[in-house]
Order: C-alpha cells, then sequence, then structure tokens
C-alpha cells in the first residue's frame, strides 16, 4: 500500500465516521451502535496513520517505503502518548 493509498483509506473512514454522526442526529442508529463503529474506526485510523507515519520515515532515511507494513490494533493501540 502507497502513501496515495493509506491517504485514500483515512479519507475513507474520516467520511464514514461523519455519515455515522449524521445517522445518529437522524435517529437512524442507536448511540450504542455508533460508539461501538467509532471505536473501530478509530482504531483503523490509528492504524493508517501509524503507516503513514513509518512510510515517511523510512524514506526520509533512505530505506524502501514499502517494507512497512501496518500493525496490528493491539499494538497500534497500546503506545504510550
Amino acid at each position: 500500500m502507497d502513501d496515495a493509498a493509506v491517504l485514500r483509506r483515512i479519507h475513507e473512514l474520516v467520511d464514514e465516521e461523519h455519515r455515522l454522526r449524521g445517522q445518529l442526529t437522524s435517529g437512524a442508529i442507536s448511540s450504542e451502535d455508533e460508539q461501538a463503529r467509532l471505536r473501530e474506526l478509530e482504531e483503523s485510523l490509528d492504524q493508517c496513520w501509524d503507516l503513514l507515519r513509518r512510510r515517511r520515515a523510512a524514506r526520509n532515511s533512505g530505506d524502501d517505503p514499502d517494507r512497512a507494513q501496518p500493525r496490528g490494533k493491539p499494538e497500534v493501540e497500546g503506545y504510550l502518548q
């Protein structure tokens, strides 16, 4: 997955987040359903941003960015801020 594909995925996830919030406002989904899906979206976004940062870091250090692979959600979510 190249940088453009990662960014496309990020935009897709953000668009879904906006649709989800609209569905809650219109009463199409429950607050519980919205929160559950938002958690999933947040985790996926974290994975995408992590991959994009690692690809850029690899490129900046002269390494092959295509060697960077997505990390699992537990690993990405376990990072200390």
